[in-house]
């Protein structure tokens, strides 16, 4: 018998199916290229296996290098309590040193929203090739960068990267720590907040910089700083200062705001008002109850603009004549005692003082005989605005004011009777 001719199948040569049987090879190699890189650090891992109690003092002794410690912990503000963990420089390190670990991000897709922005679909992962633990995070990043004054969209490359990067940075560092026993993490921590506290520089060169970082970077302010750690610069203590660098890698990180973490500072112009341009340096100082209270004083003691009378009209015949009567008759036919202020030399800002005072010191017997020092004064707006202030101080003490006689009341003045 002869062969059987077997006639070549004409889709064979189509140009099409030799560029998808292209494509398939480059996939295949590609797929086998990945496999075999996976399969070798796998067997290196297996090969050459972690030693526990050195890596773990490779990642200790890592955290004794001030450099990596003071960028070692990140730290915000959410309801009302700080919350401190390791950064993404910190997860690093220690993966760095755990060993057989790989960690990373890429880039697996991109597409158009339907309101024409580009979308980056981003995988962040880690892998423990002696276990063959593996950690991914898929999240989609959004190609448009918010401003104040609203966003626009991101059409440069480099752009588009950066904001990829930063946002799986942090992806990136929850898979390494899923990684690594969390008992390990808080020794390195632990390790990281001894070392800023025994090499924490609290010379006035030291704070110099510190006060430079945070008012060239994030507009933070000396009064600011102060008011956060509760006390004068100069006498600043090492663990605030590691607190100090704590916030500041937050910010830098972008995990909060300067808002979060200081109080912005407000100028009373009253106070500046009392002080005159010998007050420069307490205007960014936050007015006190006993300034607020000098304020209003000052604002009553202005002497207001008396009208002139009018000039009476003509034809309206010669009763006017009787008219210096009703001042006559304001006046009393005798004098009455000075009022207490005047007689003792009463300063309503003095006053002021010294119940501040009482009230910082914590004397509420001294704040109470002071209270009770105002019924004596007459005028009822003034006496209004102490006993107020006197209020808020008092309750500032967490005790409740002793109750007070009532003001004695003012006898009216006696007029003399028209003959």
């Amino acid at each position: 018998m002869s062969e059987i001719e077997v006639i070549q199948n004409p889709f064979d040569a189509a140009p099409g199916a030799s560029r998808s049987v292209a494509e398939g090879a480059g996939a295949r190699a590609v797929q086998a290229r990945e496999s075999a890189e996976v399969m070798a650090l796998a067997m290196m891992a297996k090969r050459f296996p972690r030693d526990v109690i050195r890596a773990t003092d490779r990642i200790r002794n890592s955290f004794t290098r001030q450099t990596l410690a003071e960028k070692a912990q990140y730290q915000y503000s959410r309801g009302g309590s700080d919350v401190v963990g390791p950064s993404i420089r910190a997860a690093e390190a220690m993966a760095q040193s755990w060993g057989n670990v790989s960690s990373g991000w890429r880039e697996i897709g991109r597409y158009v929203a339907p309101d024409g922005v580009g979308v980056s679909e981003v995988e962040a992962f880690c892998v423990d090739h002696e276990t063959n633990n593996r950690e991914v995070i898929q999240f989609f990043v959004r190609h448009w960068r918010d401003t104040k004054h609203g966003g626009y969209r991101l059409k440069d490359e480099r752009d588009i990267y950066e904001l990829c990067a930063n946002q799986a940075a942090r992806r990136k560092r929850a898979c390494i720590l899923a990684q690594i026993p969390g008992d390990v993490t808080e020794m390195a921590m632990e390790q990281a907040s001894a070392t800023l506290r025994a090499k924490a520089d609290t010379s006035p060169e030291g704070i110099k910089r510190l006060l430079d970082t945070f008012a060239g970077e994030f507009g933070v302010t000396k009064e600011q700083i102060e008011r956060r750690i509760q006390r004068r610069i100069e006498s600043i203590q090492p663990a605030q200062v590691v607190g100090l660098k704590r916030i500041y890698v937050s910010l830098r990180d972008e995990m909060s705001t300067p808002a979060d973490w200081f109080e912005p500072v407000e100028v009373a112009p009253a106070a500046n008002d009392a002080q005159g341009e010998s007050g420069a340096g307490a205007a960014g100082q936050a007015p006190t109850a006993a300034d607020k209270a000098k304020a209003m004083l000052r604002e009553r003691a202005r002497p207001s603009a008396v009208p002139a009378p009018a000039p009476a009209a003509e034809g309206e015949g010669q009763e006017p004549e009787a008219a210096p009567a009703p001042a006559a008759a304001s006046a009393p036919d005798r004098p009455m005692a000075p009022p207490p202020q005047a007689r003792r030399g009463f300063d309503a800002d003095a006053f002021a003082e010294q119940m501040q005072r009482a009230a910082d010191k914590g004397d509420a017997d001294t704040l109470d005989a002071l209270g009770e020092q105002l019924r004596d004064v007459l005028d009822e707006d003034l006496r209004a605005t102490l006993t107020d202030m006197h209020a808020r101080l008092r309750a500032g003490l967490g005790q409740p004011p002793r109750q007070q006689p009532p003001a004695a009341p003012v006898p009216p003045p006696r007029r003399r009777t028209a003959p």
